[in-house]
């Protein structure tokens, strides 16, 4: 079998201790989650501006990478990864939190717009296309505080355990889309 481009799974965060645990955070929690399922670990790649673990899922290369650029400029980390890697549009999955999204709900699709959520929109800058496979984790809203500060707050210790929950489905999820194809994994978000 020729040597084809690893999969790329990108979660969205923001990197450090101060931002730990907040709902921003979702894509980083989703891409530590999945890492540890394999059996892998993170290492700083600052050519890559990420953090990085390489794994094999059975015949498939996976290639998990969690952005350390901050969230509007993921774009940056992203392109230095394309680029390397030689991966196309539709071999990447990028991982974030959507407040548009019920919280414990998420979304799978192949392509769409940002939907104001920032990262995306560094993405599709980055890659020049809003055709790409995103999995978006809800994260809900909330009535008393403002966006941009609601999803710098931590989840609650309850939230956290249905987290551990969306984490694991979510897990599952990427598997089906790298073994399986997107709609496979598709039928499996939407159940």
């Amino acid at each position: 079998m020729a040597d084809r481009p690893p999969l790329l799974v990108f979660g969205l965060g923001n990197p450090g201790p101060k931002y730990s645990q907040t709902r921003h955070n979702a894509g980083f929690l989703v891409a530590d989650a999945l890492a540890e399922e394999l059996g892998a670990s993170f290492k700083e790649e600052s050519r890559f501006l990420s953090e990085m673990a390489s794994v094999r899922l059975e015949t498939r290369r996976l290639i998990v990478a969690k952005p350390q650029t901050y969230m509007n400029l993921s774009g940056r980390a992203l392109q230095k990864l394309v680029s390397f890697y030689g991966v196309q549009p539709d071999q990447l999955l990028v991982v974030c939190d959507d407040a548009d999204i019920p919280f414990t709900k998420v979304r799978l699709r192949a392509e769409g717009s940002c939907g104001g959520q920032n990262g995306l929109r560094s993405v599709e800058e980055s890659l020049q296309t809003a055709s790409y496979p995103r999995l978006r984790i809800g994260i809900g809203r909330s009535d008393e505080i403002p966006l941009d500060a609601y999803v710098l707050t931590r989840f609650s210790e309850m939230e956290l355990v249905e987290m551990k929950l969306v984490q694991k489905r979510a897990v599952e999820i990427i598997k089906t889309w790298a073994l399986a194809g997107m709609a496979k994994a598709q039928e499996m978000a939407a159940k």
